[in-house]
């Protein structure tokens, strides 16, 4: 009889995210158990358990799953657990953190492909303001664009010492230069703006972070994209819907948040399907993401 496809889901949070677990369920997986305020100190002796009940040929039905709301922590988690394998006892093991890593990988993504499509550029030199910038999905996307050569500002909505301080450590962390930025003011959010070729609102559901004076503002923008798909819109202008629709000033383009979830729906799904079908282990954290991402927007264009 095959041995059924277990998937270990730990979280340092209270909670494992529902959202999470109903994609689990649908990637195939036939047991999804949640283990719930997981310290980084007990991934080692969890991931080991996981790994030696079932025979070598039994871990290639085992998977697990880093959850919580901090980035960094679920980073190391699964660095944890990477060098907590024992080979041939070795299982696939992603992080996704709040869904940060593949909403991230699929907005910057999708405004990679507005870049070419609109504009016939790329990341490489541009200026990117990340409006929400401190939390999981900004610090990810922020640093995905650095990767792609663009210069990047994460904005707080209090405090530019908040912001700096995330940048600093964000980038530390992951290897790029960020910067901070201040987003507390509707004068600081011009003048950032301003400045910007490229505007991502990252921030929690149901805040708008850009008006429509605002956004009007930024003469130069080429791409306004936005993840918050509760009214209001976090980008005055920008539909859920939009797909590279024509800002109503300048030659700049929105993308809206169920474009790029749609996107990010995809790919969290590969991923997890890539665990329980592959015949070797693979450790899946955001810059694996972005390549999937990639991979998903190249088949909707048919490259």
């Amino acid at each position: 009889m095959p041995a059924r496809y277990i998937l270990h889901m730990f979280t340092p949070s209270a909670q494992m995210s529902p959202f999470d677990i109903n994609m689990a369920v649908d990637a195939g997986y036939d047991v999804v158990v949640p283990y719930c305020d997981v310290s980084a100190a007990e991934i080692r002796g969890l991931t080991q358990d996981a790994i030696f009940s079932r025979g070598p040929k039994g871990v290639k039905a085992t998977g697990i799953f880093i959850g919580g709301r901090n980035v960094m922590l679920a980073s190391d988690m699964l660095e944890t657990a990477r060098a907590a394998m024992v080979p041939p006892f070795e299982v696939s093991v992603m992080a996704d953190p709040s869904g940060s890593y593949t909403t991230a990988a699929a907005l910057v993504a999708c405004v990679e492909r507005q870049l070419q499509r609109a504009h016939d550029t790329s990341f490489a030199g541009k200026r990117v303001l990340v409006l929400g910038g401190t939390g999981t999905v900004g610090r990810i996307a922020g640093v995905l664009a650095a990767g792609l050569g663009a210069e990047v500002s994460l904005g707080h909505h209090a405090k530019l010492a908040s912001a700096e301080a995330a940048a600093a450590e964000t980038g530390q962390r992951f290897g790029c230069v960020l910067a901070g930025a201040d987003a507390s003011t509707p004068e600081a959010r011009r003048a950032a703006l301003a400045g910007a070729d490229i505007v991502l609102a990252a921030s929690v559901a149901g805040v708008q972070v850009v008006s429509e004076a605002e956004r009007a503002a930024a003469a130069q923008l080429l791409v306004a994209a936005d993840v918050n798909a509760v009214p209001p819109e976090g980008i005055a202008g920008v539909g859920v819907m939009d797909d590279g629709k024509q800002l109503p000033e300048g030659r700049g383009v929105g993308i809206g948040a169920l474009a790029i979830g749609n996107v990010k729906y995809q790919v969290e799904h590969r991923l997890l399907r890539s665990m329980r079908e592959g015949d070797k282990a693979v450790y899946l954290g955001f810059r694996e993401a972005f390549a999937m991402a990639r991979e998903v927007i190249a088949e909707k264009d048919g490259q």
